[in-house]
């Protein structure tokens, strides 16, 4: 219940925010506070901690990149034009949005262990999409069939991910969404030889 007011989405894009702009580590529950622009008891009655606001903003931002991913692919009809759609996706949604690419990107990263194994378990909807997109390839003859899913997951998973890192680092200088054709060439082509 307590998602759907709206208050809790303006945590956590006030989240967003702060993490990106001072670092989850010195992202202080009263600096999201102040940039939701409600009261510091307010967060608590959201969330349990700094923590938690964390996990539930990676929630929420992957639920809805996934959705948007999931409506972009609805209509093509080739796995190969469905995996072109999720990387023009993927690097659409983070050019875009400046704090999330770098709170992805960087800050995620940066979390203990057991956060980022619950991080893990959020990003497994992700993953899923893109494992549809592969064994769809492989049934339809369009990728080898010798193809390890698992495999292939990780390297389009992590492929996409450090072109956005590097990007992030890189201070933005490149126009990420223009290198979605020529990463998915490559992709493709190393699906077909395999």
């Amino acid at each position: 219940m307590k998602k759907m007011k709206p208050k809790y989405m303006q945590i956590i894009d006030a989240a967003v925010i702060v993490i990106a702009e001072n670092g989850y580590h010195q992202a202080q529950v009263a600096k999201i506070a102040k940039q939701a622009g409600v009261a510091d008891g307010t967060i608590y009655l959201y969330f349990k901690n700094k923590e938690d606001i964390l996990i539930s903003l990676f929630e929420e931002k992957m639920g809805s990149f996934v959705e948007k991913i999931d409506e972009e692919i609805a209509g093509k009809k080739t796995a190969a034009e469905k995996l072109l759609v999720l990387v023009e996706t993927h690097f659409q949604l983070l050019s875009e949005d400046h704090h999330m690419a770098i709170v992805t990107q960087l800050e995620l990263r940066q979390s203990n262990k057991e956060l980022r194994m619950r991080i893990n378990n959020v990003l497994k909807g992700y993953l899923q999409v893109i494992d549809k997109i592969i064994i769809e390839g492989i049934e339809t003859g369009e990728f080898s069939e010798t193809l390890d899913v698992r495999l292939v997951r990780q390297m389009v998973f992590g492929t996409i991910d450090e072109i956005v890192t590097s990007w992030v680092l890189n201070e933005e200088k490149f126009n990420l969404t223009a290198l979605a054709p020529k990463v998915h060439r490559l992709l493709i082509n190393g699906f077909a030889g395999c």
